[in-house]
């Protein structure tokens, strides 16, 4: 975070003591003049501090908020006018009434109220040119720091829309891997299996780890890998052993990743590979994370039939949109065909960096 940011970060959260701060900055630089003594300066300082103060707020806290509305510019103008006249005129008033009495020596001239008022060429050479030309400082670093504060506003809705969005695409994906997983168990049920026990464990841990593991942004690409492990193994229950499964994964380093992803990518696989076909499916899954690079291969046998049913989606369009939300840009993922199998490809350029 660079200085800048710090002290507008600052004079967000502590307003009231940035302000005093930067009066207080004003009034301990000097307007000295020779011959004056301490408690002049002081009585000068304090005055024309007072004076800087009325044009600073007026011009931060009633002009540039009237221009960047887009209000009537000719309305927002008269009242520049005006108010920088009445300001002047009360600061001419104030020195020449309040402030000259007690720093000089009696007898002195003095003008009249009305001669102040009437003398336009001195309120605006001396008088609007000195108050104002801080005031419009003053005013440029309200509306710097008001910038950076709903840039930073807009950055921080936009993260939380992201989260809300990835948490309701998890509430999506939950239902229908649990679905299917059920569906598994209750065919097993009916026919009396023996697996039916070891099902219901292997969902149990399935659970634990999706309902109490994931509630994080991100996970460990170790405990995804023994996810599909244990996927795997549960899966390899309904099937006797016309069904062939391979799995190998590398990974030179344990980096973090979105959770679910790759068992969606992977119950996709089975449930369009392996629940319909009738004859001897394969599915073959590659992972390999080398250098920060990741690499998700699965490959699933399928039949004409499966191909040319729509289905359910679900499982695809949840990836789609949560490696947009998370990855835009830094990723590839595509599904093709290539001879009698069904190719998914996932690839995200250096997870290290990817962390948000």
């Amino acid at each position: 975070m660079s200085i800048l940011e710090k002290a507008i970060r600052y004079s967000t959260v502590y307003r009231v003591s940035s302000h005093i701060l930067f009066w207080l900055v004003v009034f301990i630089v000097p307007q000295y003049q020779e011959g004056t003594s301490l408690r002049d300066m002081l009585i000068e300082n304090t005055f024309y501090l007072s004076f800087y103060m009325m044009a600073s707020y007026f011009v931060a806290y009633i002009i540039i908020p009237k221009l960047l509305k887009g209000d009537n510019y000719i309305a927002v103008i008269l009242c520049f006018i005006i108010g920088s006249y009445a300001i002047s005129a009360f600061s001419r008033i104030m020195v020449v009434h309040v402030m000259e009495p007690l720093i000089r020596k009696p007898p002195f001239e003095q003008e009249s109220i009305l001669e102040i008022l009437t003398d336009i060429r001195k309120l605006v050479v001396i008088y609007f040119l000195q108050n104002f030309s801080l005031a419009w400082i003053f005013g440029f670093i309200k509306l710097v720091k008001d910038q950076y504060v709903v840039k930073q506003r807009t950055l921080w809705l936009e993260k939380e829309k992201t989260k809300a969005e990835l948490a309701t695409l998890k509430a999506q994906l939950n239902p229908h891997f649990l679905f299917n997983t059920l569906n598994n168990i209750y065919a097993l049920s009916l026919a009396n299996s023996p697996v039916t026990s070891p099902s219901i464990a292997g969902l149990s841990e399935i659970l634990d780890h999706v309902l109490y593991r994931c509630n994080g942004s991100f996970v460990p690409v170790s405990t995804e890998i023994k996810l599909l492990e244990n996927y795997i193994e549960l899966e390899k229950l309904r099937y006797d052993e016309r069904l062939m499964i391979n799995f190998k994964h590398t990974i030179d380093e344990d980096l973090d990743i979105i959770p679910l992803i790759l068992l969606s990518i992977v119950e996709n696989a089975f449930k369009h590979g392996a629940g319909e076909d009738i004859g001897n499916p394969v599915i073959d899954i590659e992972l390999l994370l080398n250098k920060g690079n990741f690499h998700f291969r699965v490959c699933n046998t399928f039949t004409a039939k499966e191909h040319n049913d729509s289905g359910d989606k679900i499982g695809l369009d949840n990836i789609y949109k949560q490696l947009e939300l998370v990855y835009p840009g830094n990723h590839e993922f595509k599904t093709f065909i290539h001879e009698s199998t069904f190719v998914t490809l996932l690839s995200i350029t250096d997870l290290r960096i990817n962390k948000t």
